[in-house]
């Protein structure tokens, strides 16, 4: 070892070395199941105790922040929408079964996931057309989902089709068995918090963009426009797919009419129906084709 790293050696071992010199060499009554023995952060038992609430929620915000700094994700654009639909193909599969087999209410569910298949492909060729054109920024702008299927498959599946990397960061659900297959392992995340993995959907996203969906589709929607609202987060585009989708959903003149919101807070999103017009709306909000713009100012 040359004297300039001499001089930068550790001075404390890593905890991963303490870890492994620490590990018994043969067994030991103090490695067994209840012993203390083990040191706390290698201690899952000790981990998961309730009183360790604090320390999991601070682990589960610090993880995803420094894998991100070490990939060099600056800038995202999160896709919003229900896991629930399917590719055109595939709707075309279930439906093609469904009156094979004469069933009429799977005819119907599957007509239904037919038709709602328009978003699952315009989620799809907007990721595709973001992870392209985005690049020539030289910073480029990483899709980023909530790692399930449905249109969050879509976006990672667009940008995994254009050659590019894409974010998922999932949350473990019961009845989700895996992230999709289209996330680049790299940045491909679990969550327990919905409130941590909420933050970190906002903490990089340069634009937001919703499709029709559920509960959970509406619960990030309105977090989002709420803290827009308040001013908590600065303002970025945010993006509804579908303007007879929401406008039959919600009635936001209602609002505006009696006196829940400002006249103004309608303008705190904008609909569009393509994912040309997605990404139009995006670039004109940063003025991307102008050419001082650099991938910088869209962080603000």
């Amino acid at each position: 070892m040359d004297t300039k790293n001499k001089l930068k050696a550790r001075n404390f071992p890593s905890a991963q070395d303490e870890v492994s010199a620490a590990a018994p060499k043969q067994p030991s009554r103090y490695d067994g199941p209840g012993s203390a023995f083990r040191m706390a952060f290698a201690d899952t038992e000790f981990l998961l105790r309730e009183e360790l609430r604090p320390v999991r929620m601070q682990l589960e915000l610090m993880k995803p922040e420094l894998v991100q700094q070490d990939q060099g994700v600056d800038s995202t654009i999160v896709i919003f929408g229900s896991a629930r639909f399917k590719s055109r193909e595939v709707s075309e599969q279930m439906l093609a079964a469904a009156r094979a087999a004469e069933d009429e209410a799977a005819i119907k569910r599957a007509e239904r996931l037919l038709r709602m298949s328009h978003y699952y492909e315009e989620a799809r060729r907007f990721a595709e057309l973001v992870t392209r054109e985005s690049g020539a920024l030289g910073e480029p702008v990483i899709v980023s989902t909530g790692g399930g299927p449905g249109v969050m498959e879509a976006g990672n599946r667009g940008a995994h089709e254009a050659g590019g990397r894409s974010m998922g960061m999932s949350i473990y659900l019961p009845f989700e068995e895996a992230p999709n297959p289209y996330i680049t392992p790299e940045l491909c995340f679990q969550f327990h918090y919905f409130a941590i993995r909420k933050m970190h959907f906002l903490m990089r996203a340069v634009a937001l963009v919703s499709f029709p969906g559920g509960f959970g589709t509406l619960d990030e929607l309105f977090e989002v426009l709420t803290l827009t609202q308040t001013r908590k987060i600065r303002r970025r585009p945010i993006i509804l797919f579908g303007r007879e989708f929401w406008e039959r959903l919600i009635n936001f003149d209602t609002l505006v009419e009696d006196g829940l919101i400002n006249p103004e807070d309608v303008e705190l999103f904008q609909y569009v129906e393509t994912a040309e017009d997605a990404w139009e709306a995006i670039k004109l909000a940063y003025r991307i084709d102008d050419p001082k713009f650099t991938a910088r100012q869209m962080r603000g």
